[in-house]
C-alpha cells in the first residue's frame, strides 16, 4: 500500500499553525512559569516546547534581560537540531546551536565570545555549557533563562546537576530563570516523593502539573490502548535457511587474519549471535556481510584501489607505492574473504547504506518474534490510510536490519515503508555505526509521512517530536519507568495502541512490566497533587537517603573557588576530572606506571599527587575536610589540591592545564578591521626600489675602478660594493637629477628609449612593452646623464654605416649589427681589409660549403631580403654577441663567479657594407652586462635594509639578511633553508628556557604543549603576518629569458607624475613566512650568538621573555652546595664543576624513584634536549658550509637519536651507575644494553644506531644532565655548548653530509633506482621458534628474501631484515637476486621510451649555422627599431 500524501500536506500545515496557538492548560503552566521557577511535568506530546517558546519570547522582551543569553539545554545531541529549528522557525530571535566536537578550542576565548554574543538563544548540550562555565567563557550572571529539556536527568553527577550547582552559587538577584520540562519527573517508583524533592532542590524549581484544565489536557494527551503480545522463543536451528551460511564460511578464516586486517571479529561475532537469536539468520547474515564488507572496502580505499586494478596476484600482494604512504601488507586470506563476499553478493544489499534487500524474505528465515511483529503490523495496516508506527529496539544493527527486511517480506511488500533511527557517535565495540543518511533524515521522512514505519533505539524515546502514531511497538524489553512512559508517549492518538512484546514464560520481564504499570498512577498522583495547598511551600515528604545522592549537609558545606582574573570556576563537581586530566598529561616511559592521583582515607580523604610534578614535597599531599560520604571526601580533597595548584600556576587562569592553539586550520589574521583568510599561495606586494616618480636619482656604477654608467630610478639607493663576474663593482651615493622644465619630458623619454635599446642589444632580445622602472644611461665626467651620447644612439638605432672613425682599438669592444640577419648583434674582433666578399674562404672556417664568402652568405641567408648581400668592401671578423645571462650572484665575494657572460671562441665573417656598428660605448656595454645581477642584488639589499629598519631588527649582516629572506623557489645559489634549519633549533631553545622559568611548577607534558604552541608553523605565520614580514621576501628567479621584470606595474606611478610606488606584486607559498622567521633567528645566532638571537626573537614578537640575557634574568634561589660522593666522577667526565647538588640529584632521578627529595629529571630533560639540538646543529652548520638543510637534518638526527645519546650516557659519562631508579624491569633492561654500548665507538654507533633500541631513560638522563649544566652555570650557553661538544666529540667527528642511511631507506631507494616497485615487510611466526615469536620478513614480488628476523623490537627487526635483504638482492649469483625476481625496470623502459619519443615531437632544436638568430623574429626586431626611430623623429 503506497502512502497517499495528496491531501495530507494541507492537513499537516493546518496542524502546525494550530500548534502555535497555546491551549488553556499551556497558558496555565506558562502563567506559573512567569511567576517563578517551575518544572512542567506533562505527558509526551502535550506541547511543553510551545510553553518554553512563549517563555523565551517573554524573557527576550524584558528590558532587564538585554545583553543576556537564553540557554536551551538538551541531554542528547539528537535533540539540538530539533529544538534549534523549532525556535528559529517560530521566532524572530537570533538562534545558535552548539553540540559535540566544536570547531573552536576552549582556549580560543575571542572566538567563543564572538559566537555567544551573536545569539539571543543558544541550544546546546549540557556538557558544552558546563565547559563554558568552568573555563569562564561565559558566566551565569549573563544568562536570562535556562531551559532544561528532559530535566529528570538533573540528578547525581549529570552535567545538568553540575550546571545547577554553579547556578546556586550565583547571587540570588543575578540568577537566571529556570524552566524544566519532563514527562517523567520521578525515576524511583519506590520513593516518588523523595525523587521529586531531590529534583526540585536541584533545579531550584517546583514541579507543576495541570490542575485547572485537566479535561482539556486529556483531550490533547489521550492514553493509548496498551497490552502485551507474547512470542515463542527462537528455535535452536533454522533448518529452512540455506546452508552453508556466510557465518560458517567466515569461520574458516584464521583469527590472526582478522587481527592483521584490524577487523574486530570477536565483537562482530558477539553481535551476530545476538542478532541471530533476536530476529533470525537472514538478518544476522546480512549484518555480518555488510559489516565485513564495510571493513574490506576501507582497506581497499586505503590502498587507493590498486589491489583491484592489478591482475597479478604476486604484485598485488607486495605493491609499494611510496615510502611516505604505502598500503599495509595484506594476508593471503584477504582474497578469500573477498571471494566469500562476492559469493553472497546477490543475497544482500550492495553496501552498508542500501535501504532494500535484493530478494524476498520468507518468514521462515526470521525468528518467531519477527513473525509476531509482522502479524501485528498486518492487523493494524488497514485501520488508517495514514498508518504510522514506531518500533523500539535496543541495538543498532537490529534497527538497521529490520528496516531493510520488513518491506521485503511478501506479506508486507508495498504496504510498509521503513527507515531506522539510531544515535550518533562511534561504536565502542569496534563495529561500524550504520546509518541511512543517504536516504534522508528519518525523522523528517516520518514527520512528512514519506515512510510509515520507523525503527528506533532509545534515542527516539526522549524529546524528539514525532507526529501522532497509530501504533508503538516495544520490540525489546522495558527496563525503567522513564523508558516505559517516554516510549508509550509516542502513541498520542485517541485510538493509538502501545504493544509490549514479551517472550513466552519470561516471568521476570512480565513482572517488571506489571510493576511499572501499577506504580505509574501512584507516581502521577504524587506530582500532580504536589503544591496544591500552598503554591510556594516545599513538600514535607521524607527523602530517602542513598549512596547515589550527596548528603544535604555535605552539599551545604561545599566550597566554590572563582579565579578572580577570569571568573573560571572550580567546584567539587569538576575537581576530580581536572586533577585526573593534569596527571594524564605527565609523560612516562615503558618502565613507569601511569601517573594518577591516589586517594587514602575514608570520610577524611587525602589525595597524593605523583612525585614527578615539579612542586615541593609539601605541595603533593592534600587532606580534605571530613564528609559524610567517601566520594564526597575525595571531591573535597581534590578541590583543595586543584585550588592550591592554581595558586602555584600549575593550572592557568582558566583552569586549563595546557593551552592549545587557537583558530582554525586555515590561518586567519586581522588586517585593520577586515578578517582575511590566507591561501596556500599568497599574492603580496613586496618592497621594491624600482619606480619612476617626480624625483629621480642617478647612481654612478663603477666597474673595476672605472665609472661606467648611471643607474637612474625613483629611489635613492644606499651605496653598495660587491663583486660581479670577478670584477669589483661599486655604486656611488645617489645624486638627485635636476631637469630643465622645458626639456624634462623629452629627456625622460630619451633615457627610457636608450635603456630599452640597451636591454634589447645586450640582455634580452624580446620586445619590452610598458614603461621601465629604471634607466641605465651613459654619464658625463661630472656624473650627469650624457644626453648627447643618448641622442646618438636614438638617432641611429639600426647602427652607423660610416666606418671611417673605427680603428683597431675598437676591436673586442664594438657591437656590430648584421642587416642580412635581422640586425643580429656581433662583437667586432678585427677588420680584414685584405678580404672581400668575393675572396675565397680561409681554411678552417666554420662557414658552410661555397667557394667564396659571397657564395656562402647567399646559401645560408635566405633571399628576398630588404638588404642585398654586397660583393665588395672589407670583411669583418666577429663573434656572436651572446646576451648576458648573469642573473645570479654569490653572497661570498671571495668565491669564484658561478655565472658569467658566456664567451664564444669561434669567429665568423660579415660584409662591412651591410654591417653597421652600434653607437654604444664599451663602458656602458659593460654596465649592461652586469645590469641583471646588479639590479637583483640591489633589490635584495634594499629589502634587507627595509626589514632591518621597519622591524627594528638588530645589526645582522646584510648578506645573512638576504639569505634569510630568499626562498628556494628563487633558484639562487643560496636560500634560507640552511639558516631555517639552524633557526628552528634556536627557536626551540630560547622558547624552552623562557617557558621553563615562567612556569616553574608545570611538568614536562604541560611545557611541551606550551612550547609546541609557540614554535608551531601557525604561530610563526601569525607573527609574520602581524609584523608584515611578507613584504621583504625574495622570490625573483635569476633567469632573464622569460622577460624583463623591471617594468612599472599597472598600479605603479607614471613617468614624471604621481606618487612613488616602491612595491611589486609577487606570489609565493605562505609557508615561506615561517621559514623566513626561523632563518632570521638562525642568521642572528650566526652573527652574534644567543644575545643577538634574543634581541631578534623579541623584535619578531616571539615568546623569548625579552632581550635581557639569561644570566641577568634568571638566578638560583638555592645556596651553593658541593655535589655528594655518589656523583664525584661526573664532574671529571663532563669537564665541569657543579655548584648546586640538587640540580645533579634532580637530573639523575628517574620518575619511578618516587621517594626523592626532588622531582624527576623530566623538566631538565626537556631543557637538555633543546640545548643538544642547537649545539649539534651549529657544529654541523659551521663544519659543513655547503651541506644542504636535508643533509644537516639527517646528520643531526644521527647525533641526537636515542641510541647515540644512550651510548654517551654509558660510555662517556657512566650515568647508568648514578641513576636513582626504582624499577626492576628498567634495571634489567639497563644491564642488557650497558655492555653493548661500552664496547662501541662513536663512529660505530652513528653508522648503525638503528640496530639498538635502548631504554629511553638512558637518553633522557643524558639530556637532563646537560640541562642541569646550563642551569648550574647561570644559563651560560657558550660554556654549556663547550661541555656538550667535549662529551660528544667522537660522535660529532663521525658525522658528515654523506652519513649512511638506515637499511630500510637504503633498500627502498636502491630498489626504486633499479625500477622495482614490489617490496613489503610483514610479521610472521618463526616456525623453528619454540615460543612462537613473531618476526619480520622482507618480500619482493611474493618471494621471501629473508626472515623471520626476531629482535627486541619490531623496528629493529625490520632494519635487520632490510640490511640482509639488500645484500641478497645485490648478489648476482644468488637465485634471489633482483635481476632474477624483478622485471619492473624493463616494463618501465617501454613506457618511458614511448613518453620520451612523444615529448621530442614537441621540441625544436635550432642549428647554430642554419639559424643563428637566437630566436629573434624579423618582424619583432624591425618593429623595435622602427618604433625608436619614430619616437626620435617626433
Amino acid at each position: 500500500m503506497a502512502i497517499d500524501s495528496g491531501n495530507v500536506n494541507a492537513v499537516l500545515q493546518a496542524a502546525k499553525l494550530e500548534e502555535l496557538v497555546p491551549r488553556q492548560y499551556q497558558e496555565e503552566v506558562f502563567s506559573r512559569a512567569q511567576k517563578g521557577n517551575i518544572i512542567a511535568a506533562l505527558d509526551t506530546g502535550s506541547g511543553k516546547t510551545l510553553i518554553s517558546l512563549l517563555l523565551i519570547k517573554w524573557i527576550a522582551s524584558l528590558e532587564k534581560t538585554k545583553e543576556k543569553a537564553i540557554i536551551f539545554l538538551v541531554p542528547k545531541v539528537t535533540l539540538v537540531e530539533q529544538q534549534y529549528s523549532y525556535i528559529k522557525r517560530n521566532s524572530t530571535l537570533k538562534v545558535g546551536k552548539l553540540h559535540g566536537a566544536q570547531d573552536l578550542d576552549l582556549s580560543d576565548r575571542t572566538g567563543w565570545k564572538r559566537r555567544l554574543e551573536s545569539c539571543d538563544v543558544i541550544v546546546m548540550t549540557a556538557q558544552i555549557f558546563l565547559n563554558i562555565l568552568t573555563h569562564s567563557l561565559w558566566t551565569m550572571e549573563k544568562v536570562a533563562l535556562m531551559i532544561f529539556d528532559e530535566c529528570h536527568h538533573a540528578r547525581k553527577n549529570h552535567p545538568y546537576n553540575a550546571i545547577l550547582r554553579e547556578y546556586s552559587y550565583c547571587p540570588t538577584v543575578s540568577r537566571p530563570k529556570v524552566f524544566g520540562m519532563t514527562a517523567s519527573p520521578i525515576w524511583n517508583i519506590k520513593d516518588p516523593v523523595g525523587s521529586l524533592t531531590v529534583l526540585e532542590a536541584n533545579l531550584d524549581a517546583k514541579v507543576t502539573a495541570v490542575r485547572e484544565h485537566v479535561e482539556e489536557l486529556a483531550v490533547y494527551s489521550p492514553k493509548a490502548l496498551e497490552f502485551i503480545k507474547e512470542f515463542p522463543p527462537p528455535p535452536e536451528t533454522f533448518d529452512d535457511y540455506p546452508s552453508p551460511t556466510i557465518y560458517q564460511c567466515f569461520k574458516v578464516i584464521d583469527q590472526r587474519t582478522w587481527g592483521q586486517l584490524d577487523i574486530p571479529w570477536t565483537n562482530i561475532d558477539l553481535r551476530y549471535q545476538v542478532t541471530l537469536s533476536n530476529i533470525g539468520p537472514y538478518c544476522a547474515s546480512m549484518f555480518l556481510y555488510l559489516e565485513i564488507q564495510h571493513h574490506i572496502m576501507g582497506i581497499i580505499a586505503e590502498t587507493k584501489g590498486k589491489l583491484l586494478e592489478d591482475d597479478d596476484e604476486t604484485r598485488m600482494e607486495g605493491v609499494l607505492w611510496s615510502s611516505v604512504s604505502s598500503p599495509k601488507a595484506l594476508p593471503q586470506e584477504f582474497y578469500l574473504i573477498m571471494d566469500i563476499l562476492l559469493e553472497f553478493h546477490s543475497c544482500f544489499p550492495t553496501d552498508i547504506t542500501s535501504t532494500t534487500v535484493p530478494i524476498p524474505i520468507p518468514l521462515d528465515w526470521c525468528t518467531p518474534k519477527v513473525k509476531v511483529l509482522v502479524e501485528i503490523l498486518l492487523a493494524y495496516l488497514g485501520r488508517s490510510p495514514t498508518f504510522q508506527c514506531i518500533i523500539f529496539v535496543e541495538q543498532r544493527q537490529v534497527a538497521s536490519s529490520l528496516s531493510k527486511i520488513l518491506p521485503a517480506i511478501p506479506e508486507l511488500t508495498d504496504n510498509i515503508f521503513c527507515a531506522f533511527l539510531v544515535g550518533e557517535g562511534v561504536n565502542s565495540e569496534g563495529a561500524s555505526t550504520q546509518t541511512n543518511k543517504h536516504y534522508g533524515d528519518p525523522v523528517k521522512l516520518f514527520r512528512d509521512r514519506k515512510i510509515n514505519v520507523l525503527i528506533a533505539t532509545s534515542v527516539a524515546e526522549e524529546g524528539l517530536d514525532f507526529q501522532e502514531c497509530d501504533l508503538v511497538v516495544r520490540f525489546d524489553g522495558l527496563h525503567h519507568m522513564v523508558g516505559y512512559v517516554q516510549s508509550r508517549g509516542r502513541a498520542r492518538k485517541s485510538d493509538s495502541t502501545f504493544i509490549i512484546m514479551v517472550q513466552q514464560d519470561d516471568n521476570a520481564q512480565l513482572k517488571k512490566y506489571h510493576d511499572l504499570k501499577t506504580k505509574e498512577p501512584e507516581v502521577k498522583h504524587v506530582y500532580r497533587t504536589r503544591h496544591m495547598a500552598v503554591d510556594d511551600k516545599e513538600s514535607d515528604g521524607d527523602q530517602t537517603d542513598s549512596d547515589e545522592e550527596t548528603d544535604p549537609t555535605d552539599l551545604l558545606a561545599r566550597e566554590r573557588y572563582l579565579v578572580p582574573s577570569t571568573g573560571a570556576t572550580l567546584t567539587y563537581d569538576n575537581s576530580l576530572s581536572l586533577l585526573n586530566h593534569l596527571c594524564s598529561l605527565i609523560p612516562r616511559d615503558a618502565f613507569t606506571q601511569v601517573h594518577k592521583p591516589k586517594y587514602t582515607g575514608d570520610f577524611e580523604a587525602t589525595v597524593h599527587l605523583p612525585r614527578v610534578l615539579p612542586v615541593s614535597a609539601a605541595e603533593l599531599n592534600f587532606t580534605g575536610p571530613i564528609r559524610r560520604s567517601k566520594k564526597e571526601a575525595k571531591r573535597a580533597a581534590a578541590f583543595k589540591a586543584v585550588k592550591r595548584l592554581r595558586e602555584l600556576d600549575v593550572f592557568d587562569e582558566y583552569l586549563l592545564p595546557t593551552s592549545k592553539d587557537e583558530g582554525e586550520e586555515v590561518v586567519k589574521y586581522s588586517a585593520g578591521k577586515i578578517s582575511q583568510i590566507i591561501p596556500q599561495m599568497m599574492t603580496i606586494d613586496v618592497r621594491d626600489p624600482w619606480c619612476i616618480g617626480e624625483k629621480l636619482w642617478l647612481h654612478t656604477i663603477v666597474i673595476d675602478s672605472e665609472a661606467a654608467a648611471g643607474l637612474v630610478t625613483g629611489t635613492p639607493i644606499a651605496p653598495e660594493e660587491t663583486k660581479i663576474g670577478g670584477f669589483p663593482v661599486q655604486t656611488l651615493p645617489a645624486k638627485l637629477l635636476r631637469f630643465d622644465e622645458d626639456l624634462e619630458h623629452e629627456q625622460r623619454a630619451a633615457m627610457q628609449e636608450f635603456t630599452k635599446l640597451g636591454i634589447w642589444c645586450n640582455i634580452n632580445a624580446k620586445k619590452i612593452t610598458g614603461p621601465l622602472s629604471l634607466y641605465m644611461v651613459p654619464i658625463t665626467p661630472d656624473h650627469q646623464p650624457d644626453f648627447e651620447a643618448i641622442q646618438v644612439l636614438l638617432a641611429n638605432p639600426r647602427g652607423i654605416d660610416d666606418w671611417s672613425g673605427i680603428s683597431e682599438e675598437h676591436c673586442n669592444k664594438l657591437i656590430v649589427l648584421s642587416k642580412n640577419q635581422y640586425y643580429r648583434a656581433f662583437l667586432l674582433r678585427s677588420i680584414r681589409p685584405e678580404l672581400t666578399p668575393m675572396s675565397h674562404r680561409l681554411s678552417g672556417s666554420l662557414d658552410s660549403t661555397g667557394q667564396t664568402y659571397f657564395d656562402h652568405w647567399v646559401e645560408v641567408w635566405p633571399m628576398n631580403r630588404k638588404w642585398v648581400v654586397p660583393t665588395d668592401g672589407a670583411i669583418l671578423e666577429v663573434t656572436p654577441l651572446l646576451r648576458s645571462n648573469m642573473g645570479t650572484y654569490s653572497l661570498d665575494t671571495n668565491s669564484e663567479p658561478t655565472d658569467t657572460v658566456l664567451s664564444v671562441t669561434s669567429n665568423r665573417f660579415l660584409p662591412q657594407k651591410s654591417s653597421p656598428w652600434f653607437p654604444m660605448s664599451y663602458s656602458v656595454r659593460r654596465a649592461y652586462e652586469i645590469m641583471p645581477v646588479l639590479c637583483h642584488r640591489i633589490t635584495n639589499v634594499y629589502r634587507a635594509s627595509c626589514a632591518r629598519h621597519e622591524l627594528k631588527l638588530p645589526s645582522i649582516p646584510t648578506s645573512l639578511m638576504i639569505e634569510s629572506f630568499t626562498i628556494p623557489s628563487a633558484s639562487m645559489p643560496f636560500n634560507n633553508q640552511r639558516l631555517e634549519t639552524l633557526g628552528d633549533a634556536v627557536l626551540q631553545l630560547c622558547t624552552t628556557i623562557h617557558l621553563l622559568n615562567q612556569y616553574p611548577n608545570r611538568h614536562e607534558g604541560q611545557l611541551t604543549a606550551l612550547r609546541q604552541l609557540h614554535v608551531s608553523n601557525k604561530y610563526l605565520l601569525r607573527r609574520a603576518l602581524d609584523l608584515g614580514l611578507e613584504r621583504y621576501v625574495n622570490t625573483e628567479i635569476p633567469s632573464i629569458r622569460r622577460g624583463w621584470r623591471y617594468i612599472l606595474s599597472v598600479t605603479g606611478s607614471s613617468e614624471g607624475a604621481g606618487p612613488d610606488t616602491r612595491s611589486i606584486s609577487r606570489q609565493y607559498p605562505r609557508r615561506s613566512l615561517q621559514d623566513c622567521m626561523e632563518a632570521l633567528l638562525g642568521a642572528s645566532f650566526v652573527a652574534g650568538g644567543v644575545s643577538l638571537a634574543l634581541y631578534t626573537g623579541t623584535a619578531l614578537g616571539l615568546e623569548f621573555g625579552g632581550s635581557i640575557p639569561w644570566f641577568m634574568r634568571y638566578s638560583q634561589i638555592y645556596n651553593p652546595a658541593p655535589i655528594t660522593s655518589l656523583f664525584t666522577g661526573l664532574e671529571e667526565a663532563l669537564g665541569y664543576i657543579f655548584h648546586y647538588n640538587h640540580l645533579v640529584l634532580e637530573s639523575l632521578t628517574h620518575p619511578s624513584f618516587t621517594n626523592s627529595e626532588v622531582p624527576s629529571y623530566q623538566r631538565l630533560e626537556f631543557l637538555g634536549d633543546a640545548i643538544i639540538e642547537l649545539v649539534v646543529m651549529k657544529y654541523l652548520f659551521d663544519k659543513f658550509p655547503h651541506a644542504t638543510s636535508h643533509q644537516l637534518s639527517l646528520s643531526r638526527a644521527r647525533a641526537i637519536c636515542s641510541p647515540t645519546l644512550a651510548y654517551l650516557t654509558v660510555k662517556r659519562l657512566g650515568l647508568h651507575k648514578m641513576m636513582l631508579v626504582n624499577s626492576m624491569a628498567l634495571s634489567q633492561a639497563l644491564n642488557v644494553y650497558v655492555p653493548l654500548f661500552e664496547g662501541l665507538s662513536g663512529k660505530e654507533v652513528v653508522k648503525a644506531s638503528w640496530k639498538y633500541d635502548p631504554p629511553k631513560a638512558l637518553s633522557d638522563v643524558f639530556e637532563s644532565i646537560i640541562g642541569a649544566v646550563l642551569v648550574d652555570s647561570g644559563y651560560d650557553y657558550e660554556k654549556t655548548a663547550a661541555v656538550v661538544e667535549y662529551v660528544m666529540d667522537d660522535v660529532l667527528e663521525a658525522l658528515s653530509p654523506a652519513v649512511q642511511k638506515d637499511p630500510v631507506s637504503e633498500l627502498t631507494e636502491w630498489l626504486a633506482g633499479s625500477g622495482c616497485r614490489s617490496l613489503h615487510f610483514e610479521k610472521r611466526v618463526k616456525e623453528t621458534d619454540p615460543h612462537g615469536l613473531e618476526g619480520v620478513v622482507a618480500i619482493v614480488h611474493g618471494n621471501l628474501i629473508v626472515g623471520p628476523i626476531i629482535s627486541a623490537t619490531p623496528q629493529v627487526a625490520k632494519f635487520v631484515a632490510a640490511e640482509r635483504a639488500l645484500a641478497i638482492l645485490k648478489d648476482s649469483e644468488s637465485d634471489k637476486s633482483l635481476s632474477c625476481l624483478c622485471n619492473c625496470a624493463s616494463v618501465m623502459d617501454v613506457v618511458s621510451t614511448a613518453d620520451v619519443n612523444k615529448g621530442f615531437s614537441k621540441l625544436s632544436i635550432d642549428s647554430a649555422v642554419g639559424d643563428p638568430s637566437d630566436g629573434e623574429d624579423e618582424d619583432e626586431v624591425t618593429g623595435i627599431l622602427v618604433q625608436v626611430e619614430d619616437k626620435v623623429v617626433n
